[in-house]
């Protein structure tokens, strides 16, 4: 045999392991996508979960891909913005509410999901418990409800002589199995306060000139809206009620603040959203969901109108003002 030729033919399982490996260097990694969806509206806390992700080295477009979802306060539109993001295939679904949980984990048992700022997780039945969530969500919880009695405190620290207080919630989503607990313990907390409660349920849109008719007939001292994808929708309508009946009112996220509101208290909903970032970062790199402990807020936050308290005639009280970690004038 020509030496040349036998020379070639050793070579060749070589050559050819070399080109299969130079193919597989060349193949393009897989880009992963996740989805987040919110059943309010866009807002600054996008810009929170892509500042959590670029503080891991992730970039937008090139190393990972966020498909945006909002129902804008529509709750039909909830379920189909879950539905959507698993026919899309993504590799985890990140969620803004309890609302954007449930219809997530009734489209998907398979694609993880992370909870940005669910209120009750246990009570909703999301998790097993907090530090052992057992199944395919995990996340953040915001205690919202929990926050309850600390809003109505806020309200006496700022009006001493308020004894009277009206209860806006917004239609009731089949997830919330604690709200009547979660009413209980708020009623406890006005007992302790000296304040008498007024709730009244909001049903649909149509329903809220009733609700807000109720409210003008009770002379209510001020008014606290509760949490929900409802409220969120509706804040211009319920702001704009507020300050024309001159009602002091708190709310549980800032926008309410930010369109006219007087008051909002809550756990910093930007900071939970750039903390959800980390478990999207742990369940890509091969955690599950079922092991990863739920997270409870660190940072809270307090925010007040000053425009507004002038406009209804309300002095804001020095040591209320205070502890604002943001003053609107």
């Amino acid at each position: 045999m020509n030496r040349r030729i036998f020379v070639f033919i050793c070579l060749l399982p070589a050559v050819f392991l070399y080109a299969v490996s130079l193919t597989g260097a060349q193949q393009p990694k897989k880009v992963p996508r996740i989805g987040n969806q919110s059943a309010g509206s866009s807002g600054e806390r996008e810009e929170a979960f892509r500042q959590g992700l670029r503080d891991l080295g992730y970039i937008e477009g090139q190393t990972i891909i966020i498909e945006w979802r909002f129902a804008e306060g529509k709750s039909d539109q909830v379920a189909r913005n879950a539905a959507e993001l698993v026919r899309l295939k993504v590799d985890v679904i990140v969620t803004g509410g309890s609302a954007d949980t449930l219809a997530a984990k009734k489209a998907t048992q398979t694609i993880p999901i992370v909870m940005t700022q669910d209120s009750d997780p246990v009570g909703n039945r999301f998790v097993a418990s907090l530090a052992r969530p057992g199944g395919s969500i995990t996340g953040l919880t915001s205690f919202s409800f929990e926050l309850n009695g600390k809003r109505l405190e806020l309200l006496k620290e700022t009006i001493p002589r308020l004894s009277h207080v009206f209860v806006l919630q917004g239609p009731g989503t089949p997830v919330l199995l604690r709200e009547t607990d979660t009413l209980k313990k708020t009623e406890v907390a006005a007992r302790s306060l000296g304040l008498n409660l007024q709730t009244q349920q909001v049903k649909d849109p149509d329903d809220l000139n009733r609700v807000f008719e109720a409210i003008t007939k009770a002379r209510a001292g001020a008014l606290a809206v509760t949490t929900g994808p409802f409220g969120t929708g509706h804040r211009k309508q319920i702001v704009k009620f507020a300050a024309k009946n001159r009602l002091p009112a708190i709310y549980y996220r800032r926008e309410f603040v930010e369109d006219g509101g007087l008051i909002s208290y809550n756990a910093n909903p930007n900071d939970l959203t750039r903390r959800a970032a980390i478990f999207v970062d742990k369940i890509l790199k091969g955690a599950k969901p079922a092991d990863l402990p739920v997270e409870q807020p660190t940072k809270f936050e307090l925010v007040i109108n000053l425009k507004t308290a002038k406009q209804i005639g309300l002095k804001i009280p020095p040591n209320v003002l205070a502890r604002a970690d943001t003053v609107i004038k």
